[in-house]
């Protein structure tokens, strides 16, 4: 056999060195491709679970025209309203009537929540011939922000009196005169304590005396 023979026999082909090469890159290729993707999946939000049919909210009903009559809404009004309760808080030239506290009591806000709307709400509504104006603003309860409406009245001399503040069941609507006047109804009213006599009335069986308590 000639040296160009055997030279021939011992040679490999070209391709057959590059095989393994080729192999890591794709190897290397795919794990990248992987980690592209494991990236992207964590980095996808998580959707939200489905909320239960009897929860889905409803579409805030249109306020009737009724409950706005004798209420201004106007942008100047409120601008001037507005500009008066400020002026009037920040010069403390404010009283909290005992309706407010009361409501305050009995729906979980406290007094100085009510200051807080006088501060950072806004005065939506004037009521003209009640010279009363709303205030609505929000209040934080547990990390929650739950909205507070306070009804406030001016006095000539720039006093204002807060008489009364509530959590509104529809904080998009403006409360009527109508139902502020029921809310107010029992605001001058005290509790009546009458003593009874002991003894028994005529015509009930009895023999004229209390029974001592056990």
């Amino acid at each position: 056999m000639t040296k160009a023979a055997a030279s021939s026999t011992t040679k490999t082909h070209p391709g057959t060195r590059r095989r393994p090469e080729q192999a890591g890159n794709d190897l290397l290729t795919l794990r990248a491709q992987l980690a592209r993707a494991e990236k992207e999946a964590r980095r996808a939000p998580t959707p939200p679970p489905a909320r239960p049919a009897n929860l889905h909210l409803k579409p805030v009903k249109a306020q009737r025209e009724a409950d706005l009559a004798g209420i201004d809404t106007t942008d100047h009004s409120l601008a001037r309203a507005h500009a008066r309760l400020r002026d009037a808080v920040y010069d403390g030239k404010y009283t909290l009537c005992p309706h407010a506290i009361g409501h305050a009591r009995a729906e979980g806000f406290l007094e100085h929540d009510i200051i807080q709307v006088l501060v950072a709400g806004r005065v939506r509504a004037v009521y003209p011939e009640d010279r009363r104006w709303l205030v609505c603003g929000y209040f934080e309860a547990c990390g929650v922000a739950l909205p507070l409406h306070a009804v406030v009245e001016h006095q000539r001399d720039g006093h204002i009196d807060v008489v009364t503040a509530f959590v509104p069941k529809h904080p998009h609507h403006i409360i009527s005169r109508a139902r502020l006047a029921v809310m107010l109804r029992y605001d001058d009213e005290k509790i009546r304590a009458r003593t009874a006599a002991p003894g028994n009335r005529p015509g009930n069986r009895s023999k004229g005396k209390w029974k001592k308590g056990a």
